[in-house]
């Protein structure tokens, strides 16, 4: 199963087919994390947590992997109902 999604949100972050919402763009400016942070983190990484959200019931998956400068770090990424991959955030550990 987690192997199958990863391999998803891969191709759509290699596609573009990704949204950055309003609040997580924010988060990102914050932490000084760019949006090739973000894919490198989703392309480097490996899906290590399932949630599920308490008020929508979509899943949610946590992804630890890389940013561009090699710094390990997570961001929690959703499939959206259209399809597209969707930041919900990220920070470096």
């Amino acid at each position: 199963m987690a192997p199958r999604i990863l391999d998803r949100l891969r191709a759509k972050i290699r596609d573009g087919q990704y949204l950055v919402p309003f609040h997580a763009a924010n988060e990102l400016d914050d932490d000084e994390i760019s949006i090739f942070d973000v894919e490198s983190i989703i392309l480097t990484g490996r899906i290590i947590q399932r949630q599920r959200d308490s008020q929508t019931r979509e899943r949610k998956y946590v992804i630890r992997g890389e940013t561009l400068a090699a710094e390990p770090a997570c961001c929690v990424v959703k499939v959206g109902p259209t399809g597209e991959a969707v930041l919900i955030t990220t920070w470096i550990e």
